[in-house]
């Protein structure tokens, strides 16, 4: 009996100390797995730091080529706009960024309807958008480019006199290239649908050259090496244009933050290696002083 007893308080013991082992791994496993987190930061301002416990900043794109775009391939937020973007929300400690698909004509609205933090889709600063939201300071400049056969005899602008010249339906190159022809600087010009049209044409000889998007023109030449063309150049662009972020006329205090980083980024080079890996040259880049954006509101 008394045998007895002793196992039964042995057992309970036993059953005791193994419950308090399994809590007591259950609450380290709890711990160890909790998401810690983010302190507010009085330094910093209330969209950073809503930013910053969302974990996730959400940019908006008409998933624009080589700019920002989804990668079908791996289904990865990519492009030149994306890079820099996904290099400052890091560097702000955000350190996610996701690319919600809008059309062009829409991200201004979508911003101001709050459904993204951001516009980053090789949106140029102009009059008219600084009306209706605020833009970063500069991330690269842009203009048109001619593009020709590798073994073609344009050299220069001055060779446009006596060729036909291709341009694309809808750009603004387009305009640039009837300007042209309405003062005598091409000899004729023909109008293409597309992108890869155009391309076609100059690669196959239906037009001697033609006027494009130099970025767009540098992506399709690196990623389609059946187009046997090249990029005039030396070239100074007539239709530049510089390109920023836009946000929201209520963030001026998160806008100042994310100028400071991407002016860093200019100074560390960093900036310049993005352009630089996307085959871009120094022609691109804009530096800190003269890239200042001047918000009207």
């Amino acid at each position: 009996m008394q045998k007895g007893r002793i196992i039964g308080r042995i057992c309970a013991v036993f059953m005791l100390t193994l419950s308090l082992l399994v809590t007591g791994c259950s609450s380290t496993s709890e711990e160890k797995n909790a998401t810690p987190a983010v302190k507010h930061d009085p330094n910093a301002s209330e969209t950073l730091n809503r930013l910053r416990a969302k974990g996730v900043l959400v940019v908006g794109s008409s998933n624009d080529a080589p700019f920002a775009y989804i990668d079908a391939t791996n289904n990865q937020f990519s492009g030149i706009d994306a890079v820099i973007i996904k290099e400052v929300s890091n560097r702000l400690g955000i350190h996610k960024v996701e690319m919600k698909q809008i059309p062009f004509e829409n991200l201004l609205i979508e911003l101001n309807n709050k459904t993204i933090d951001m516009v980053t889709d090789a949106m140029y600063v102009k009059p008219e958008r600084l009306e209706i939201a605020l833009f970063t300071d500069i991330w690269y400049k842009e203009g048109e480019a001619i593009v020709t056969k590798l073994d073609s005899s344009i050299k220069s602008k001055e060779d446009l006199k006596n060729i036909v010249l291709g341009g694309q339906k809808g750009t603004a190159f387009l305009e640039l290239a009837q300007k042209w022809l309405s003062e005598g600087k091409i000899k004729d010009l023909k109008i293409f649908s597309s992108q890869s049209e155009l391309m076609m044409a100059v690669n196959t000889g239906k037009v001697d050259a033609c006027v494009t998007d130099g970025i767009v023109a540098a992506y399709t030449l690196r990623q389609d090496s059946s187009l046997k063309l090249k990029i005039l150049s030396p070239y100074e662009a007539e239709a530049a244009g510089k390109i920023g972020a836009a946000l929201r006329f209520e963030d001026k205090a998160f806008l100042a933050e994310v100028n400071k980083v991407l002016n860093e980024m200019k100074e560390d080079g960093t900036l310049l290696k993005i352009l630089k890996d996307f085959g871009l040259s120094e022609d691109y880049f804009v530096n800190v002083e003269d890239g200042k954006t001047k918000n009207i509101k």
